[in-house]
């Protein structure tokens, strides 16, 4: 993505933003709240069509205009709000809308549905079974069918937009497990968030927005946050730093 950028009503959501993404990596997209986070990733998997600025897939120039565009571009994206429908199974809601056919048109063919997606949940340790409602599931588990779901679109790049905002603990462990291995099938991965604990711990690289723009890049997982050396100390921002700088750093406030 080279100088993206995206405005709502005169106002600047993104102005001139750069991303690059590779393969087999879980990328770090991080910033406090209105940072311009997910709309990036919205431009990115079509919802947003009236950007500026250029994507290159693979090489190759592609305007993403239409969601349709990103899905066949290998291009998934999981909401924070989920968009499962609690009362179909969990095979039923990773083929929506893609259900193979039977030898009757208008007849799914379910027990395919069932092998296919029961290989996706058991290839990413999921721990779910393909017939089950999805309203019998934990939001934990739902978030791991809707991953599933991308898998199963052949998907290149994955987007999870702020996933663990209403898990525990220990649902936060599984994610992450399923989330690495996922990334060791050679998928990219683009993890939002804007809980450093967590990118600590999933991220490879790591981009900064602030404000809509790109602030700072590294190319580890070494995100401080650093407070301004201002007296009455409210003013905070994130700062990326190399493991010998966070030292020096600390000590330009003492």
């Amino acid at each position: 993505m080279v100088g993206i950028s995206k405005s709502f009503t005169g106002t600047d959501a993104l102005r001139n933003v750069d991303l690059e993404i590779f393969t087999g990596e879980v990328h770090g997209l991080v910033g406090e709240n209105g940072a311009g986070k997910s709309t990036l990733m919205k431009v990115l998997a079509g919802l947003y069509p009236d950007y500026s600025g250029e994507i290159f897939f693979e090489g190759r120039a592609s305007r993403i205009h239409r969601p349709r565009i990103a899905r066949e571009l290998g291009i998934a994206m999981v909401h924070q709000e989920l968009s499962l429908v609690a009362d179909l199974s969990v095979a039923e809601n990773i083929f929506l809308g893609r259900e193979a056919r039977s030898r009757f048109p208008a007849l799914i063919n379910r027990r395919q549905i069932e092998k296919e997606a029961g290989a996706i949940l058991t290839q990413i340790e999921a721990g779910i079974s393909a017939t089950q409602r999805v309203s019998e599931l934990s939001v934990a588990k739902q978030q791991l069918v809707e991953i599933a779901k991308g898998i199963s679109m052949h998907s290149q790049v994955l987007i999870l937009d702020e996933p663990t905002s209403s898990l525990t603990e220990p649902e936060i462990r599984d994610l992450f497990r399923v989330i690495r291995t996922t990334k060791e099938k050679g998928v990219a991965i683009i993890y939002i968030s804007h809980k450093l604990a967590e990118i600590f711990a999933i991220a490879d690289r790591i981009t900064v927005l602030r404000d809509g723009v790109k602030a700072e890049f590294s190319p580890r997982w070494t995100v401080g946050r650093r407070r301004s050396c201002a007296r009455d100390g409210r003013k905070k921002s994130l700062r990326l730093l190399s493991p010998d700088s966070q030292a020096s750093s600390a000590r330009s406030c003492a």
